[in-house]
Parts: structure tokens; C-alpha cells; sequence
């Protein structure tokens, strides 16, 4: 008897679709007794958790071939391919395509590594799946790759340059997915707000969400995944303001709290630029909350320019923090800048983590006897429009959207 291929994902919300998308393509091939990892690059020490993962795998299934593809290992393919638990390698468009599949499922042995330029890459495939996640949400990229060169950043040379999936495609997508029942849509990709800069006419992001509202009428909720906020349009600017069905969270990549490291970074906007965001984007939308990425511990950051980090936090009045204590990627710039110590990078991101952690508890007060519409992804929990998650503690309907009155609070968690 064979086995069906396992998958194991590490990273970003676009590759969790793309490991679904894979399944599809590895059992539409017949592929059997495998397992694959998808494997990220945004840090080393995710690269590190991958190469873990790849031994462990190898560990529990002794007999099974193990293809790893994803980011690392579009990136450095040579080192994953010397790695004795590897059979094979794939890039991130080869990992997309059904042939790379049937030849896997054929005979394996004859190119174990197949990764070509990514940069040479001009289309993406959004269409491979109709959306993944919970029953109640489904997932959909419109967008791939990034066009701009952070210092600290590997992760274009993994997703090569920025290439955007037509508005058609995605309509007609997210048209199938509300006949399947979902009731949001969350729109993913690399580098979101560059959507439509290689489509005719050059649409932008703020278009398609418009028009994403206007053809799909009866979608409850569209929500928009990260976005650089300094790259927002008008049409955006005016969904936030008059949408209701668009969603009041926004995941900001901003970063950092200072200036100088802004520019060092190579970034696009200033801290006044993400401050005077923030404040717009409130002031047409007043129930809005926002997440964002900061890094703590880049190279040449002073104890001054920290504390500019963690006053953005309260000066953008920032409810989720992804903290990234930094880590040098090779290749990149930033890995030749002058490099701050091990110790004031982990404690760094200890305060920064803190200062979120009370951010959170603010936000989660201020909901206590509010009235929230919120969106069950299982029995007994759901999430707000603002995406806090609410526990009940009698069963709802999955998939389904119920009013709620917030009663209280456990952990991170409202109670309703």
C-alpha cells in the first residue's frame, strides 16, 4: 500500500495557499510516499526551523522522498539539495506547476534540482485554488513578488519581481467562493499595495477592492492582508471611509520608528508619513485598528532610535505587533552594516513585545459592552471585524456571522 504525500508549511499566509494548491497539483500527478516542505526565508533562524523540520521529517518517514521547495530554497538551492535528508529541490514557480508535479510522480531520480530565475518570472498563478482556511474564510492572492529592495529583506529573491493576477480572475474567484458559502475574503500577497503596476492601465489596489465590492455584492466581508501604508491610493483611502464591508484592520509593514534607520533600511516613508496614515485612515474609519511589523536590533540602531520604535507604537496607536528581533541575511546590505549585539537585539524586542502586549489589553477594555458583528470559525470562537478573536461559551453556527455583546476578557481573547 502507498501513501499520499505530506506537506509540511513554514512562513507566510501565501505559502500556506500555495502548500494547498500543491496538494491539489501532487495528487492530480499520482505522486505517492512523499513529503514535501515549504520552507521560508524572511529570517535565518526561519531557514533554520526549516532544515530542522527537513530532518525530522526524514526521521519519521524513512522510506518517503522528501522535496523541499519555498523561499530558502529558491534562494539556495545547492545547500538544501547537499543536505542528505533531501531528494529533491523545487523553485517557487516550478512548486506551482503541474508538470513539475507529473515528473516528480514519474522518474525522480533525473533532476533533483529544478530552479530556475525567478527573476525571469513575468505571470503569477492566482487561480490554482478557490481560497483556503476555515470554513467561514477563504484566502485569495492576487499578488506575488516585490519590486523593492529593503536592505534586510532576502524575500524578492525568492518571489522574484512584483507580478499581479488580473481583476477578472479574482472576481470571478471570490463569485465562487461566496456561492461555496464564505462569508470573507482576505486578499494576500508578497508586497499587496503593488498590485495592478503590470496590468494594463496600471489599476491600483484601491481599484480592485472597489471593484471587487461592486461585482460581488453579496460578499459580507472583504479584508485586505499587510500593505505599505505610504503606497495607499485614493480609491483605498475612500473604501476605508465609505465601505462597510471592508474590514476595519489594516497590518502595516512599517518597520521601524526612526528616520535615519527608515533610510537606511531603504524604506519608502518616514515615521511622519505612518503617524499622519494612522490618523487619516482613523479619522474616516474611527473603529479602525491596526497590526504592524517592526524590527528591533537593525544595524547602527541606537538606543534613540529604538525609543522611536516604541514611541510609533503609541503615536500610530498600534493594537498588533509582529516583532522581528533582527538577524542578518546573507546577500543582503544590511548584513554589511556595522551589526548591534546579540543581547540589546533580544532586549529590545522584549520591550517592544511588552509595550504590544499592553497595547492589546487596551484595545480589548475598550470592547467590553460593545456590540460586535463577528464571524464564527468554529463553535465556541469568532473574530470581529477588527479581527479580535471572541470565545462564547454556548455553541453558534459555523461559518456563520452573529451578533455579539462583549462581556469580558481571557488572555488575548474577548468573551461575548
Amino acid at each position: 500500500m502507498t501513501d499520499a504525500p505530506k506537506f509540511s508549511n513554514h512562513g507566510c499566509r501565501l505559502n500556506a495557499y500555495e502548500t494547498e494548491a500543491m496538494k491539489d497539483l501532487a495528487e492530480q500527478a499520482g505522486l505517492e510516499n512523499a513529503v514535501i516542505v515549504n520552507t521560508c526565508a524572511v529570517t535565518s533562524e526561519a531557514v533554520r526551523k526549516a532544515r530542522k523540520d527537513i530532518r525530522r521529517l526524514r526521521r519519521e518517514n524513512p522510506n518517503a522522498r522528501v522535496i523541499v521547495t519555498g523561499c530558502a530554497a529558491q534562494i539556495d538551492p545547492d545547500s538544501f539539495a547537499a543536505m542528505e535528508e533531501v531528494d529533491a529541490v523545487i523553485g517557487n514557480t516550478e512548486k506551482m506547476q503541474a508538470g513539475t508535479w507529473s515528473a516528480l510522480a514519474g522518474d525522480f531520480g533525473t533532476e533533483p534540482v529544478r530552479v530556475d530565475d525567478i527573476m525571469s518570472v513575468t505571470e503569477t498563478a492566482g487561480h490554482l485554488i478557490d481560497g483556503f482556511g476555515t470554513r467561514s474564510r477563504a484566502y485569495v492572492q492576487v499578488q506575488n513578488g516585490c519590486d523593492h529592495r529593503c536592505t534586510f529583506c532576502i524575500i524578492p529573491y525568492g518571489r522574484g519581481n512584483s507580478r499581479s493576477v488580473p481583476a477578472g480572475v479574482v472576481v470571478d474567484q471570490i463569485k465562487r467562493l461566496v456561492d461555496k458559502g464564505f462569508n470573507e475574503v482576505v486578499l494576500t500577497g508578497v508586497d499587496l499595495t503593488s498590485w495592478g503596476a503590470d496590468l494594463p492601465g496600471e489599476p491600483k489596489l484601491g481599484d480592485l477592492v472597489m471593484r471587487i465590492l461592486k461585482l460581488v455584492p453579496d460578499l459580507p466581508r472583504l479584508r485586505i492582508s499587510s500593505i505599505d501604508s505610504i503606497e495607499v491610493d485614493e480609491n483605498l483611502m475612500q473604501a476605508i471611509a465609505t465601505e462597510s464591508r471592508l474590514m476595519p484592520h489594516l497590518h502595516l509593514s512599517l518597520q521601524h520608528g526612526d528616520d535615519l534607520i527608515l533610510k537606511r533600511m531603504k524604506r519608502r516613508h518616514l515615521r511622519d508619513d505612518a503617524i499622519r496614515f494612522a490618523e487619516e485612515a482613523r479619522r474616516v474609519r474611527p473603529e479602525m485598528t491596526f497590526g504592524a511589523d517592526i524590527i528591533a536590533g537593525f544595524p547602527t540602531e541606537t538606543d534613540a532610535h529604538f525609543k522611536n520604535s516604541l514611541k510609533l507604537v503609541q503615536e500610530c496607536d498600534l493594537t498588533w505587533l509582529h516583532v522581528f528581533p533582527y538577524s542578518p541575511r546573507p546577500g543582503t546590505p544590511a548584513a554589511r552594516m556595522p551589526q548591534v549585539d546579540g543581547t540589546h537585539i533580544r532586549e529590545r524586542a522584549a520591550q517592544l513585545r511588552q509595550i504590544g502586549d499592553a497595547q492589546v489589553r487596551k484595545h480589548l477594555k475598550a470592547q467590553i459592552g460593545a456590540t460586535h458583528r463577528v464571524l464564527m470559525e468554529n463553535p465556541h470562537m469568532g473574530r470581529t471585524e477588527q479581527f479580535t478573536e471572541v470565545t462564547f461559551d454556548t455553541a453558534g453556527p459555523e461559518g456563520q456571522i452573529v451578533s455579539a455583546t462583549i462581556s469580558g476578557i481571557d488572555g488575548t481573547r474577548l468573551t461575548a
